[in-house]
């Protein structure tokens, strides 16, 4: 018996959102909106994600003894997730620094200030919550040695998925652990060190080649692709307008990694994470728009879209 579906390894940021007519170019300056300060970090926002749904999630994860570090501790908390594997202390609380354009679209400066002090003999420590957790997911918001400690202390029979943001190239020893490894494009391309031609199942197929167990490549509004070393296959998305994309891919990883660990096939985790996805794109910000299960089901109904 697992007390947690999913356990989170990975960053906590306090967001600084200011909305922007355009981004700037290299040397210019834009006028935007009044700052916004959210709860964020892939790690909490897949925690939080995950909560919603209603996993029972926990999070390990260093922040800072301020009032950002107090603003991510207590997001978490309302969200039900475990907080036990929260660290503080050692650094500045994390910072991302987010323009959003009218379309939704973002681009994210990141501070890592507590997330590049989660250290290997911090996951040593915390071997409990590993070997109490159907699944972990973990991105690359904090140090790689810290990850890489993470799959050399998985339990047997404990799943591993790995969104690889920001990206970079990754030893064989933690792509083979990856079950899936999900990437966008740009993630694809600097994962494989190499140009990728082709469609997104050449690029599934290169990926897997480096040895991971399945890949998804999200593919945004397009939905995305499932590859293993026995299929590929296309999952769509629903189609809606989107208000801001920020945390979308956070919500996509921990809905697909709780439905891995309720016994889903991939594919079709992949399908119900893509309407998870879709859902937290229709509301601004990053956590505030993640949905519930009941609200990813009524979006899915309002579209004609079954919920796997």
């Amino acid at each position: 018996m697992y007390d947690y579906d999913l356990l989170v390894v990975g960053s906590a940021n306090a967001d600084l959102v200011i909305g922007v007519e355009r981004r700037p170019a290299a040397g210019e300056t834009v006028l935007g909106s009044d700052l916004a300060v959210h709860p964020g970090g892939k790690g909490a926002n897949q925690a939080v994600a995950a909560a919603r749904l209603g996993a029972r999630a926990a999070l390990l994860a260093r922040i800072g003894e301020d009032p950002h570090g107090r603003l991510l501790l207590d997001a978490q908390r309302d969200a039900g997730v475990d907080t036990e594997g929260v660290l503080v202390g050692g650094a500045p609380t994390g910072v991302a620094l987010i323009t959003v354009d009218p379309s939704g679209d973002n681009s994210i400066v990141v501070s890592p200030g507590a997330n590049g002090r989660l250290a290997p003999q911090d996951v040593r420590a915390a071997r409990s919550l590993l070997h109490a957790s159907r699944v972990v997911s973990a991105q690359l918001e904090i140090p790689l040695e810290t990850v890489v400690e993470v799959v050399r202390n998985l339990p047997p029979g404990t799943r591993f998925v790995l969104n690889p943001s920001p990206p970079r190239p990754l030893p064989g020893e933690l792509l083979a652990a990856c079950d899936p490894l999900i990437v966008n494009e740009h993630e694809a391309r600097v994962i494989a060190g190499h140009e990728l031609g082709g469609s997104p199942e050449d690029w599934a197929a290169a990926l897997l080649a480096l040895g991971p167990r399945s890949v998804v490549v999200t593919l945004g509004a397009e939905g995305a692709l499932v590859a293993t070393g026995d299929a590929v296959s296309r999952v769509p998305s629903p189609v809606v307008d989107a208000v801001d994309t920020t945390g979308a891919g956070d919500a996509f990883t921990a809905a697909l990694a709780w439905r891995l660990g309720r016994g889903s096939p991939l594919p079709d985790a992949a399908a119900y994470a893509a309407q998870v996805g879709t859902a937290a794109v229709t509301r601004p910000g990053a956590q505030a728009s993640f949905p519930t299960a009941e609200e990813v089901a009524a979006v899915a109904a309002l579209r004609g879209s079954p919920t796997p």
